[in-house]
C-alpha cells in the first residue's frame, strides 16, 4: 500500500512538475534576478569599493564578510609586490596608531609596538622600498593641517596613500565641551580643501571614530561618549563630503571600522582601544581596497573593476550572436513552412485532408539550436562570475553548513528508491547513483568551505579517488568486452569529456588545468586507450580462447604500472614531457605544470586500480565464480560474511586513520597508496548482499548522469571567484539564496548535459569519411585557438 501511494505521488509530481517546466521557470528566475541586480546597481551605485568601507558583517567570531563582494587576505609577499616603491602616511590619534601597526605588520609581522607613543613611528621595508609613517597628531588643528598642506605642495614627499582621523583626544582635553565640537568643525572645515586638493593624486581616507565601550573606560576618559562620538563623525562626514560642489568628494570615508567596533569593542582592554583581531580586519580592508585593483587577486572581488574583453572572449560573443540570430531566422522559416502544410478542412465533406507529416528536425537545426541555448548560458557564466552583476562572498566553514545539508540529501536519497533493472556487480544504475551522491558531498563541501577542516578533506579526496576509479573500470571493461578501439569512440568520449570546459576556456578566459578534474579524466582514458590498443591488442574474446593472453595482459598493466611509479618520482622527467609546446599550452597554470604534476600525482594509482578490479571482476564473472542472481548474496554465505565483516572493519580503519590526520602534506603522501582501501570496502558492502545489489536510489542517479556538468559549472553559477567565493542572488538571506542558486545551477547543468549530446551525435558522425572531414575542421579550430592564444599573451606582456 505504502509503495503504490509512492508511485502515485511521484507521478502526480511527474505530471506537474517535469525537468522542462523547471528549467523555464529557473530561466525566469534568472531574468528577474538580472533586473533587480541591474536596478539595485543603479539605484545604490556600482562602486564595490563603497561597500568594502562602509558595510559589512562578521561571519562566525572573526571573519569579516563586506557587502556584495569579497576580500583577499594578502600574504607579506603579495603587500610587498602591490606597495613596491609606495609611502603610505597614517596621521592621527593612538587609534590610528593602532590601524598603523596592524598595517604594517602585514607587510612585516616581526614589527614591534614600542617606543614613545606620542611621537612620530617611521617603517620601512628596503627589499620593497616600502615607506609607511605614523605622524602624531591627535587633534584636528593648526598642526595636522600644516602637515597636510607641506603634501599638496610638495610631489617628492607626497604620500601614494594617506589614512587621517581624530576626535578623542578633543573631547577628553575639553572634557566633551560643545565649544570643542565647534571648534572641531571649524578645523576640519579649513582642512577639507586640503584633503581634496590631496585626493586628487593620492588616496586619501578619513577614518571615523569607532564606538568605546563606557562601563571599561578610566575615570580621565569617562567624558568620552558615544553620543560624543556620533556627533563629531556626524560633523566629519557633513562637512568632508560637502567640501566639493556638484561632483562627489574624492575623500573616503572609512566608516566600516565603526561596524566591526560595535561587534568587538566589549573585548577592548581599556574600553577605547580595539581589539588586536579587530585592527587586523581594518588593516586588511585598507590593503584590499589598495591593492586589488592592482593585482587583481581572483578571490579579492572588491574594488575590482570588470576585466576586459579579451580576442578570443570578443570572437565567442560574436559567434553565439550569429548562432542566436542564425536560430531565429531558421526557426521563422521552419514555423512557416509547418503552418503551410497543417491539415485543411475539406467545406464539402467537413473532414480534415492529411497533407505532408511534418518532417524531423535538421541537423542544422538542432545545432543552431544548441549553440543559440548555449550562448545564453555562457552569457548567464559571464554575467555571474566575470561581470560583477552578482554578488559575491566568502566562503565561511562550519560543521553544520557542511553535515546538515548531508544528512538532508541522505534522506532524500533513501526515499527515492527503485528496483534495478540488473542486478550485476556495479551495474549501470548503481554506478549512477554512486557517482551522484558523491558528486552531492563534494559540492556541498566546496560550498561550506570544508576544505579548512582536514578530516572532511581526507574523505573528500577517497571520493575524487572513487570517481576516478570508476572511470578506469568503465572504459577498462568497454575496450576489454567490445574490442572497439575504433576512432568514433575515442572521438566520443573525447568530446563529451572536454566540449564544456573547452567553451569555458574561451568565454571565462581560464586555462585548460584550471579544470583539472577534466585534464586528468582525459589522459587517464588516453592512457588505457594507448594500453589496450598498442600490438597485441589483447580483448576478452582473445583471451578466452588460450590463457596465455591474460598473462600478456598482466604484462602490459605491470609496465604500465612502472611508467607510473616512474614519472611519480621524477618530477624533472614529468615537467620536461608536459611543458613540451603544444602540451605546455594544455598543462600549464601560473606558468609552470607543477599544479598539473600535483593533481595528477595525488591520484596516480586509482586508474590503475579500476582497470586491475575490472580485470579480476570480469575473470570471475566468466569463471561463473560469483552469484549475481536477484537476492542472491554475491559469494556462499560463509566467504560473504567474511568479507563483508573486513569491508566494514577496512572502511572504519580508513576512516579513523583520515579524521586523525593532523599534517596535509603527511596525508597526501599516503593518500594514492591507501584510497583505493575504502573504495574496494564500499564495493563490497555494498554488492555483496544480494538486496542491496537489487536496489538504488533513483535520487543519486539522476544527478549522477549529469555529475560532470556539475562538477565543472559549479566553478562560476553556484560558487564564485573561480570556487573561492559563493554566487549571491538573493542578498540577506543565505538559506533562500542558496536554495534559488542551487536550483538554478542543476537546471543549467542539466541542459548543457543534453546540448553536448545533441552536439556530439552530429560532430562526431559514425560513418569514417564524415568523421574524418570533421577532425580536420576540429583540428583547424585548435590550430586557429592556439594562434590566436599566443597572440593574446603577448598583448597582455
Amino acid at each position: 500500500m505504502a509503495a503504490l501511494a509512492y508511485n502515485l505521488g511521484k507521478r502526480e509530481i511527474n505530471h506537474y512538475f517535469s525537468v522542462r517546466s523547471a528549467k523555464v521557470l529557473a530561466l525566469v528566475a534568472v531574468l528577474l534576478l538580472a533586473l533587480c541586480h541591474l536596478a539595485s546597481r543603479r539605484y545604490r551605485g556600482n562602486d564595490s569599493c563603497e561597500y568594502l568601507l562602509s558595510s559589512g558583517r562578521f561571519l562566525g567570531e572573526k571573519v569579516w564578510q563586506p557587502h556584495s563582494c569579497m576580500m583577499h587576505k594578502y600574504k607579506i609577499s603579495e603587500a610587498k609586490n602591490c606597495l613596491v616603491d609606495k609611502r603610505i602616511a597614517f596621521i592621527g590619534d593612538s587609534r590610528i596608531r593602532q590601524l598603523f601597526y596592524s598595517f604594517v605588520k602585514i607587510i612585516n609581522p616581526q614589527f614591534k609596538e614600542e617606543g614613545n607613543k606620542h611621537e612620530n613611528i617611521p617603517f620601512e621595508d628596503k627589499t620593497a622600498s616600502v615607506k609607511v609613517d605614523f605622524l602624531w597628531h591627535p587633534e584636528v588643528n593648526g598642526s595636522m593641517k600644516q602637515c597636510i598642506k607641506v603634501w599638496t605642495e610638495d610631489s617628492v614627499a607626497k604620500p601614494h596613500v594617506v589614512v587621517a582621523g581624530a576626535a578623542t583626544w578633543s573631547i577628553k582635553i575639553h572634557n566633551g565641551s560643545n565649544e570643542a565640537l565647534s571648534q572641531y568643525k571649524m578645523n576640519i572645515t579649513s582642512i577639507a580643501p586640503l584633503l581634496e586638493k590631496l585626493a586628487k593624486t593620492s588616496d586619501v581616507y578619513w577614518v571615523l571614530q569607532d564606538p568605546v565601550y563606557e562601563d571599561l573606560l578610566s575615570e580621565n576618559r569617562k567624558m568620552i561618549t558615544n553620543e560624543k562620538i556620533d556627533a563629531y563623525n556626524e560633523a566629519a562626514i557633513s562637512i568632508l563630503n560637502s567640501s566639493t560642489r556638484n561632483s562627489k568628494s574624492n575623500v573616503k570615508m572609512f566608516s566600516v571600522s565603526k561596524l566591526i567596533a560595535q561587534e568587538t569593542i566589549m573585548e577592548s582592554l581599556d574600553g577605547l582601544h580595539l581589539p588586536e583581531s579587530s585592527r587586523e580586519t581594518s588593516a586588511m580592508i585598507l590593503m584590499n581596497v589598495y591593492c586589488n585593483r592592482i593585482l587583481k587577486p581572483v578571490d579579492g572581488s572588491c574594488c575590482q573593476p570588470r576585466p576586459p574583453l579579451t580576442l578570443l572572449q570578443k570572437l565567442a560573443a560574436c559567434f553565439f550572436t550569429l548562432s542566436i540570430i542564425g536560430y531565429l531566422i531558421f526557426y521563422i522559416i521552419h514555423h512557416n513552412a509547418h503552418r503551410k502544410n497543417k491539415p485543411c478542412t475539406d467545406l464539402e465533406s467537413g473532414e480534415e485532408k492529411k497533407n505532408i507529416i511534418n518532417p524531423p528536425v535538421s541537423p542544422l537545426g538542432i545545432l543552431l539550436q544548441s549553440f543559440c541555448k548555449l550562448g545564453l548560458i555562457m552569457a548567464y557564466f559571464y554575467m555571474c562570475d566575470r561581470a560583477n552583476l552578482f554578488m559575491k562572498e566568502n566562503k565561511f566553514y562550519t560543521h553544520s553548513t557542511f553535515f546538515i545539508p548531508i544528512i538532508y540529501i541522505l534522506v532524500l536519497g533513501v526515499f527515492y528508491n527503485e528496483n534495478t533493472k540488473e542486478t550485476k556487480v556495479l551495474n549501470r544504475e548503481q554506478t549512477d547513483e554512486w557517482k551522484g551522491w558523491m558528486q552531492l558531498v563534494i559540492l556541498i563541501y566546496h560550498i561550506s568551505g570544508a576544505s579548512t577542516f582536514l578530516p572532511v578533506y581526507m574523505h573528500i579526496r577517497v571520493l575524487v579517488a572513487a570517481y576516478l576509479f570508476q572511470t578506469g573500470y568503465g572504459h577498462f571493461s568497454y575496450f576489454w568486452i567490445k574490442g572497439d578501439f575504433g576512432i568514433h569512440r575515442v572521438c566520443q568520449v573525447l568530446f563529451r569529456l572536454n566540449f564544456l570546459v573547452v567553451v569555458l576556456c574561451i568565454v571565462m578566459d581560464r586555462p585548460y588545468q584550471f579544470y583539472y578534474f577534466v585534464p586528468l579524466v582525459t589522459v587517464w582514458f588516453m592512457v588505457i586507450y594507448v594500453t589496450l590498443a598498442l600490438w597485441p591488442q589483447i580483448i576478452q574474446k582473445k583471451a578466452n580462447g588460450n590463457c596465455f593472453w591474460h598473462f600478456g595482459l598482466l604484462l602490459k598493466l605491470a609496465f604500465l604500472l612502472l611508467c607510473i611509479c616512474f614519472l611519480a618520482y621524477s618530477q624533472g622527467a614529468f615537467e620536461k614531457i608536459f611543458s613540451l609546446w603544444p602540451l605546455s599550452k594544455c598543462f600549464e597554470l601560473k606558468g609552470n605544470v607543477y599544479e598539473w604534476w600535483f593533481r595528477w600525482r595525488l591520484d596516480r594509482y586509482v586508474f590503475f586500480h579500476g582497470m586491475l578490479f575490472a580485470f579480476i571482476y570480469l575473470a570471475l564473472q566468466k569463471r561463473q565464480v560469483l552469484s549475481e542472481g536477484k537476492g542472491e548474496p554475491l559469494f556462499s554465505n560463509k566467504v560473504s560474511n567474511f568479507l563483508l565483516f573486513i569491508s566494514v572493519v577496512s572502511f572504519l580503519t580508513y576512516s579513523i586513520w583520515a579524521s586523525s590526520c593532523k599534517n596535509k602534506a603527511e596525508c597526501n603522501e599516503l593518500h594514492p597508496s591507501v584510497s583505493v582501501v575504502q573504495i574496494l570496502a564500499f564495493i563490497l558492502i555494498r554488492n555483496i548482499p544480494g538486496y542491496a545489489r537489487s536496489v538504488y536510489s533513483s535520487f543519486f542517479a539522476w544527478f549522477g548522469k549529469i555529475s560532470l556538468e556539475l562538477f565543472i559549472c559549479q566553478y562560476h553559477i553556484w560558487l564564485a571567484a573561480d570556487t573561492r567565493g559563493i554566487l549571491v542572488l538573493i542578498p540577506g538571506n543565505p538559506m533562500l539564496n542558496i536554495i534559488v542558486s542551487t536550483f538554478i545551477f542543476v537546471c543549467v547543468a542539466h541542459e548543457i548535459s543534453q546540448i553536448t549530446n545533441d552536439l556530439a551525435q552530429i560532430i562526431i558522425p559514425k560513418d569514417n569519411s564524415a568523421l574524418l572531414k570533421r577532425l580536420a575542421c576540429i583540428a583547424a579550430f585548435f590550430c586557429g585557438l592556439l594562434i590566436l592564444s599566443s597572440v593574446q599573451d603577448k598583448s597582455r606582456h
